[in-house]
């Protein structure tokens, strides 16, 4: 098995939770603004393209809470999958929430405040769900929840494509790219969200022993 579920107390996730706590207090402090800023026009001035507007906007979709939770709650009915089911289910109502608090009530960063000028899309952009009925940017809820379910899935997996696994990182970098070209987040919105969700996931598997679950199982 990949050794990339770091245990609670190891040096890598410490490392985890420091990279995920510099980045918010650099947020919070304004000094990526200028960083952020000049990303986030380049992508206002580079949408246009009909085929890749829409991606975009197909896959941010695809990152809001509901598709994400049928998805799990699929994983979790069915009986050789319902252990990954449950912790991808508890990680996503989690980390919803939780990056929802830091959001609304601890980095309370404002959204971009840009215009889309591209493509006329099928419905409104999907924005973070949050609990808390703010407006808050970091960090991306919709690329927490795809780190989260890469991170398991990818766990899973890991025995029998050792490298195959790694494919599964596409879904959050093409959300996080999502996010940023759709002008719903700055870069470093969703480098916090793929953080926080490898986050909340590990805590997750290491408590409910997802290892010495796959471990005993045909998955």
């Amino acid at each position: 098995m990949q050794k990339f579920i770091f245990e609670i107390r190891s040096r890598g996730f410490f490392l985890l939770i420091v990279s995920f706590l510099i980045i918010a207090g650099l947020v919070y402090g304004e000094v990526t603004e200028q960083f952020d800023r000049s990303t986030i026009l380049y992508f206002q001035s580079a949408s246009g393209n009909t085929s890749l507007d829409l991606l975009m906007w197909v896959l941010t979709e695809i990152g809001g809470i509901i598709p994400i939770m049928i998805f799990c709650f699929v994983m979790f009915i069915w009986r050789k999958t319902r252990r990954m089911g449950l912790i991808l289910l508890l990680a996503i109502l989690i980390g919803t929430v939780v990056s929802g608090y830091l959001k609304d009530y601890a980095v309370e960063r404002p959204r971009p405040d840009l215009e889309y000028l591209g493509t006329e899309l099928p419905m409104d952009i999907e924005s973070d769900t949050t609990v808390l009925g703010g407006n808050g940017s970091f960090p991306s809820g919709h690329v927490t929840r795809a780190s989260t379910l890469a991170f398991v899935l990818g766990y899973a997996l890991s025995d029998r494509f050792p490298r195959g696994w790694v494919l599964l990182w596409i879904f959050p970098l093409c959300m996080a790219l999502s996010r940023i070209y759709l002008l719903q987040h700055y870069p470093m919105d969703v480098i916090g969200g793929i953080l926080f969700g490898i986050i909340i996931a590990n805590i997750l598997a290491n408590k409910l022993k997802l290892s010495e679950y796959l471990t005993n199982s045909k998955i």
